[in-house]
């Protein structure tokens, strides 16, 4: 995979600002309607975001079997 493959896409801070603002209004507007339900909702939506920042962090190929699996060597 040549170093141009390898980068990330190039989206910037504000796509990750505007998605934390739609899930703001979204669950705030839940909220309105049911309060223990905008709590739900926002524990489970917190739960995915936590994931998928980990998920950026973390190495290809990393903690997918491997050689532990058996998988050939290269």
């Amino acid at each position: 995979m040549s170093d141009d493959q390898a980068e990330k896409p190039r989206g910037g801070r504000g796509l990750v600002v505007l998605e934390t603002v739609f899930v703001l209004v979204i669950v705030a507007g839940l909220a309105l309607w049911s309060v223990p339900a905008a709590l739900v909702v926002g524990g489970v939506l917190g739960v995915l975001a936590c994931e998928r920042a980990l998920a950026d962090k973390r190495v290809p190929g990393e903690g997918r079997g491997g050689e532990a699996a058996g998988g050939e060597r290269r």
